[in-house]
């Protein structure tokens, strides 16, 4: 018996590999063409959908190669790691979530989350960071950083209720055709 596309227990099909390369390529050009505005880019949403249909070990994959190729490109260091961990938190949470299947037919409380992961991003992110930098007061740089977690929310909000339908829609037609 082949292994089915998606299957969650299943080894990776070349099918579903390419599947998922596209999904980084999707974060990573997503990333790319909204840098010049601050935290807003569709990244965190496709994590997000992905992670509700097709599970954490996915979502988890194409957060990390996501972050390593637009960090090519936009910048590598020490942050790389906070980013790492900060969104594998987020992604996580979104696991836990999406097994309550209430969680998972509500598209509004998934865009809710989605807005909420703006901050819980920020809060895990400013956690590390005084840690891996030194920074001696957590308070101010953390409130030194609500303005940009407001926007990343924001356009976490816009960008998974936007890309939602399509991106499951895919999803489902993928799962037929295989």
């Amino acid at each position: 018996m082949k292994p089915r596309f998606f299957e969650k227990k299943s080894m990776f099909s070349t099918y579903e590999t390419a599947y998922l390369a596209m999904m980084v390529a999707a974060c990573v050009v997503g990333r790319l063409m909204f840098q010049f505005i601050p935290n807003v880019q569709p990244m965190t949403a496709i994590f997000l959908i992905l992670t509700c249909q097709l599970g954490i070990s996915r979502g988890l994959i194409v957060n990390v190669l996501s972050l390593l190729i637009t960090n090519m490109y936009l910048g590598m260091g020490v942050w790389t790691i906070s980013q790492i961990l900060s969104f594998s938190a987020v992604i996580l949470l979104m696991g836990l979530l999406c097994k309550w299947q209430s969680f998972r037919e509500k598209r509004s409380w998934q865009v809710l989350f989605s807005i909420a992961a703006g901050f819980i991003y920020g809060f895990i992110i400013a956690c590390i960071d005084v840690q891996l930098y030194g920074i001696p007061y957590f308070l101010p740089y953390y409130f030194a950083g609500l303005s940009f977690d407001f926007l990343h929310g924001l356009g976490n909000g816009g960008f998974y209720f936007l890309l939602a339908p399509v991106f499951n829609q895919l999803i489902k037609l993928a799962r037929a055709r295989h």
